[in-house]
């Protein structure tokens, strides 16, 4: 990998149980799921650009149906986590993963499940190809975490 330089939005809060907190007090907010999906965008539109170089099928997530793009960095103190999608919607959906997961240690990534999905009515509301992509993209981050405990 060349030498490219993103500067990562994450970790917004201090823990991955807070941010899940935050983001289900965020998602409290509105009152249908027509405005949580326009929460969605706009949150998905927060996600810094991969470079090019970054857009290829070495960093492609399989079992999305959208192109998503994911690359980490980092060792068990502290993996960073790069992802796009050409979706807005999952492109949100990568940002919420990413707020709960990047920026934190191996060891609090592999003991925060996902509970914010459940939480705020998402798996309810995601087409199937949607929750599988989700499925892959939360796979794929605890499975870097684990590979460096």
């Amino acid at each position: 990998m060349s030498e490219v330089t993103i500067i990562s939005p994450f970790p917004i809060e201090a823990s991955a149980a807070e941010a899940q907190a935050a983001i289900r007090e965020e998602f409290a907010f509105f009152g249908d799921w027509s405005e949580r999906y326009q929460y969605l965008i706009d949150l998905g539109r927060k996600l810094p650009d991969l470079p090019e170089e970054w857009k290829t099928e070495e960093h492609r997530l399989l079992g999305c149906q959208s192109m998503v793009w994911i690359v980490v960095e980092g060792d068990a103190e502290r993996l960073t986590f790069h992802a796009i999608s050409d979706s807005a919607i999952v492109s949100g959906l990568i940002y919420l993963a990413l707020r709960v997961y990047s920026g934190r240690s191996a060891t609090e990534i592999v003991a925060s499940p996902a509970d914010y999905i459940a939480d705020i009515g998402l798996a309810k509301h995601l087409s199937p190809t949607r929750s599988n992509g989700l499925a892959s993209l939360l796979a794929f981050i605890r499975e870097q975490a684990q590979r460096r405990l």
